[in-house]
């Protein structure tokens, strides 16, 4: 399904520009007040990103396993787009939870287009 798989580049290519973006600029002060976490929590992201891409681009691309590569990614963006809101919210920064609540509506919209259309079996 060509949405799903648009869905998990874009947003894979979003998530490796933002976080590139916030360590370039020194956006990222757990670095100092907490480097193992913010290691662990870059790795699951970046993770997440590449596995978004390369499902998607494996979908486009026909290939049997995309599908079922992208259902897990969108598993794990689904997880990073219900917990990360919490961060900005604690901070009373609205925006932010707002655009994470439609990439979550989108990600949710992309997994029942994968199920429906029978690409993730």
């Amino acid at each position: 399904m060509k949405y799903s798989a648009w869905y998990g580049i874009l947003v894979g290519i979003f998530m490796i520009a933002q976080w590139t973006i916030s360590i370039v600029t020194g956006g990222v002060p757990e670095f100092q007040t907490a480097p193992w976490a913010i290691g662990f929590h870059l790795a699951a992201e970046f993770s997440t990103a590449l596995m978004l891409i390369t499902g998607g681009a494996a979908v486009l691309r026909s290939k049997t396993w995309g599908g079922q590569l992208l259902l897990v990614a969108l598993g794990m963006v689904i997880y990073s787009e219900i917990v990360s809101p919490g961060y900005f919210a604690g901070q009373g920064q609205w925006m932010p939870v707002a655009m994470f609540a439609v990439l979550l509506f989108g990600a949710a919209l992309a997994v029942m287009a994968l199920l429906g259309k029978g690409d993730a079996k």
